[in-house]
C-alpha cells in the first residue's frame, strides 16, 4: 500500500470529522442515493475501471467529498507513478497535455497539470488528470478503445500526491458542460464507487 497511504486516510478523515462545508449541488444527493442503493440506475453507460486488468486501486476521494471535491462529481485513484491508465470508455483524443513536469501542494502547480480528454459516441467526454511527464501513449484524433492504455500516472499539477483524478461530463439541458457521476464495472459487479475502498478490475 506504501507509507503514504495511512497519512492519506488520517488526513481525509481529519477533514470529515471537521465538518468542512459541502456541496450544495443536488447531483450529491442523487449520488449518495445511488452508492447506497436507495435508488437504483439501470440505463446510464457502464464504464470501465481506468486501469489494467486485474489489477486493485483503492479509490481515497469519490463525489463531492470534503477534501478537495466539495463541488466536482470526480474520482480519485491513488496509484503510484509510472502505472498504466487506460480510457474506460471509446472515444476519440481531443485533448493532450503532456509538457507539464511540476506538482505538489500549492495552486502555483495548477497550470502543469498533465491530462488527456476522451470524447465518447454520445458527445459526453471523460478527462484523466496529474499524468507523468511526457507519458501519453495516444495524441489528438486516434482513436481508442475501453481499457487501451493511454498514459502514465504521476503527480503533476496541483496534488498532495501521486494519483489519478477521473471526471465524466456531458451537456445539460442548458447546453452547459455539467460533471455527472458514472456507474463503473469492476470483479464485484455495476456499481457507483466509494471512497476509501479498493476495487479490482476484471
Amino acid at each position: 500500500m506504501g507509507r503514504l497511504l495511512p497519512a492519506v486516510v488520517f488526513l481525509l478523515l481529519i477533514v470529515h470529522i471537521s465538518g468542512c462545508a459541502v456541496s450544495n449541488n443536488p447531483q450529491r444527493t442523487i449520488l449518495r442515493q445511488l452508492q447506497k442503493g436507495i435508488i437504483k440506475d439501470d440505463t446510464s453507460f457502464v464504464y470501465q475501471l481506468p486501469y489494467e486488468k486485474n489489477t486493485v486501486h483503492l479509490l481515497v476521494q469519490g463525489y463531492f467529498s470534503h477534501f478537495g471535491h466539495k463541488e466536482r462529481a470526480a474520482l480519485d485513484f491513488k496509484m503510484k507513478r509510472g502505472t498504466i491508465v487506460c480510457a474506460a470508455r471509446d472515444g476519440i483524443v481531443v485533448r493532450v497535455k503532456q509538457d507539464g513536469n511540476k506538482g505538489g501542494w500549492n495552486k502555483k502547480y495548477r497550470p502543469f497539470g498533465n491530462v488527456i480528454v476522451i470524447q465518447h459516441s454520445d458527445s459526453s467526454r471523460a478527462g484523466y488528470w496529474h499524468l507523468q511527464y511526457n507519458s501519453a501513449m495516444v495524441k489528438v484524433g486516434d482513436s481508442v478503445k475501453a481499457g487501451q492504455p493511454i498514459a502514465l500516472s504521476g503527480k503533476t499539477g496541483y496534488t498532495l500526491f501521486p494519483h489519478l483524478h477521473f471526471i465524466a461530463w456531458r451537456f445539460n439541458k442548458n447546453g452547459q458542460w455539467q460533471q455527472v457521476g458514472t456507474r463503473f464495472k469492476t470483479s464485484n459487479g455495476i456499481r457507483y464507487l466509494k471512497p476509501i475502498k479498493r476495487y479490482r478490475n476484471g
